[in-house]
């Protein structure tokens, strides 16, 4: 199996490159070229190994997700070249994560245990457990952070810092809401449930699009279906579609991020199951067999499907 780590192209008409820890971005005047590499990373720290098949993964799942939410907001993929490749509309991103919640789980559920009743400016009801569902889906964003952590933030103080102005926000609230809305209607159609996730836009001129991956494991936190209501009644954990059980590894072998702490070793073993689990979750949001791809060299690939698409 050979993960793609890196790649270090140099395409006709390039004019820069930004490594992210998971893809590849390389820019030209007007679009990106977005190579999804296997690359993995978890607190904030990309892990030592790449994983297999992981890029191709999340890049064929947001593909599928973009396609599938045309029709409520226009999005900034061009083509698909590669399994791996997503080449796009180069947008100036807003700077803010769009955060929808449709239960009370995760960083919300942790605010929650602690007392907070206020989340971003949205009022939540006393009585909730770990993962109710809550009575409406609410909007908590968070500010897109060059360098270091997002933080939770307001509307309010979105708007009174000027991060995003009215008239886009309101724009901003009514897509995410729309796109949670569909994003619930198609894991639902697998037995699934969309218990939150995040969207990221941008602009062209006046226009605004839709960018990033969606609905992906990676961007979002799914549960089963079958189960849920009696797991709530029995107050045991439910069984989760994302990328938590790489943290949770990671915390059970001492690693949280934090300094002092090293990576635990990732043996072949570690490498293929959480490989494994990706295209398990590939097949569960999907529906549809994971194609593993059979080259010696991937990179070649990428890069002759990405110069044929140019």
């Amino acid at each position: 199996m050979n993960a793609i780590k890196e790649t270090h192209f140099q395409l006709p008409g390039q004019t820069g490159f930004y490594k992210g820890k998971v893809r590849d971005v390389y820019h030209f005047t007007d679009k990106l070229v977005v190579v999804a590499t296997d690359r993995i990373s978890a607190f904030d720290v990309v892990l030592p190994k790449a994983i297999p098949f992981k890029g191709q993964v999340l890049n064929q799942i947001a593909a599928k997700m973009l396609a599938q939410t045309a029709d409520i907001v226009p999005n900034w993929i061009l083509s698909v070249p590669d399994p791996s490749v997503s080449i796009g509309i180069k947008c100036e991103p807003f700077k803010v994560e769009m955060v929808i919640r449709g239960y009370l789980a995760g960083h919300a559920a942790r605010e929650y245990k602690a007392g907070k009743r206020l989340l971003c400016g949205v009022a939540l009801p006393e009585g909730l457990k770990e993962n109710d569902k809550l009575p409406v889906p609410i909007i908590t964003p968070t500010t897109k952070a060059d360098e270091g952590h997002d933080e939770d933030i307001s509307r309010e103080d979105l708007l009174a810092r000027g991060i995003v102005s009215e008239a886009d926000y309101v724009q901003l609230e009514k897509y995410t809401q729309a796109l949670f809305k569909r994003g619930t209607e198609l894991a639902a159609k697998q037995g699934l449930i969309l218990v939150d996730t995040k969207y990221e836009f941008g602009k062209v001129g006046d226009k605004i699009y839709l960018i990033d991956e969606i609905h992906t494991p990676d961007s979002s936190r799914y549960f089963y279906t079958e189960g849920y209501v009696e797991r709530q009644k029995a107050g045991e954990a439910q069984k989760q579609l994302s990328k938590e059980f790489v943290r949770q590894w990671l915390i059970e072998n001492g690693f949280q991020g934090k300094e002092g702490q090293s990576v635990p070793t990732m043996t072949d073993d570690i490498v293929s199951n959480i490989s494994a689990r990706y295209i398990e979750l590939y097949e569960k949001v999907l529906g549809e067999s994971f194609s593993k791809p059979t080259e010696s060299n991937p990179e070649e690939r990428i890069l002759k499907n990405i110069l044929k698409s140019l």
